[in-house]
């Protein structure tokens, strides 16, 4: 299936690794330019020519932190024309609630709230007047599912979920969509993070937390990057005008709900 994304240009932020760098993979295999960023600059050279090595696709190269005006700046400048732009980032250590201080509430909002939101204010005008526009949170499963040690991320990942749907009610007139993907237990980076902090919490190995993690999920796996990009791909394709707004969970059918 043509995703009708060749040609098109997609900034992906904290895309040097993990689900970001599946979703920049992904949007490439496709036809689109990508611009690619992360704060090692090594780390980003390494995805860029892994990118260049298996697709014909200009890829831009954006060693920046984020979290800084000059960050954002420098990743906006990468295209002039901005026709996708994932929102991706770090998250911060579990944190018991009895533990955090207002210096982490401070960071936690302005990194993961604040920063994404700033990003979309820079695109979303040019998208609209262009009447195209893609733009996919990278959010995580616990906006639905929060966890008691997890409060400093999933606090500001959901006020973004909230102020990204309220815009989405706007700008999909203008077949600028906006959406979110709300993953759990991934295998990357942060996910053996944070299964290494279980392991240590916990006085056992980390092969007998990830046996614990995959028995209690539905899939009875964690899930690939791949994956992940697939999706993120398609909810940028030119046929994905009519969803807008959404939150899809990528939990291997983890999540209890019906909504």
């Amino acid at each position: 299936m043509d995703l009708g994304l060749r040609g098109k240009n997609a900034i992906v932020m904290a895309s040097s690794k993990g689900l970001g760098f599946a979703c920049a993979n992904a949007l490439a295999r496709e036809g689109a330019n990508v611009a690619i960023n992360g704060r090692g600059e090594e780390a980003v050279k390494a995805a860029a020519a892994s990118i260049k090595k298996n697709h014909d696709v200009n890829v831009i190269e954006i060693v920046a932190d984020l979290t800084t005006d000059n960050g954002r700046e420098a990743l906006l400048a990468a295209f002039s024309e901005p026709d996708i732009l994932i929102l991706n980032g770090g998250g911060p250590p579990p944190t018991p609630f009895g533990k955090t201080d207002e210096a982490a509430w401070e960071k936690t909002l302005h990194d993961t709230l604040t920063s994404p939101l700033l990003m979309v204010q820079g695109v979303l005008d040019g998208m609209r007047a262009r009447k195209f526009g893609r733009i996919v949170a990278i959010t995580s499963a616990m906006v639905k599912t929060p966890h008691p040690v997890m409060v400093l991320s999933h606090a500001p990942r959901t006020g973004l979920t909230s102020v990204l749907k309220s815009i989405s009610r706007e700008t999909v007139k203008d077949n600028v969509t906006i959406n979110q993907l709300l993953p759990e237990r991934f295998e990357t980076d942060r996910h053996r993070f944070l299964a290494q902090a279980t392991a240590d919490a916990k006085g056992i190995s980390l092969e007998e937390v990830n046996a614990a993690i995959k028995t209690g999920l539905a899939a009875g796996r964690l899930g690939q990057p791949e994956e992940f990009g697939d999706a993120c791909a398609y909810l940028c394709a030119a046929q994905s005008g009519y969803i807008c707004g959404q939150n899809l969970m990528l939990d291997g059918g983890n999540y209890r709900g019906q909504a």
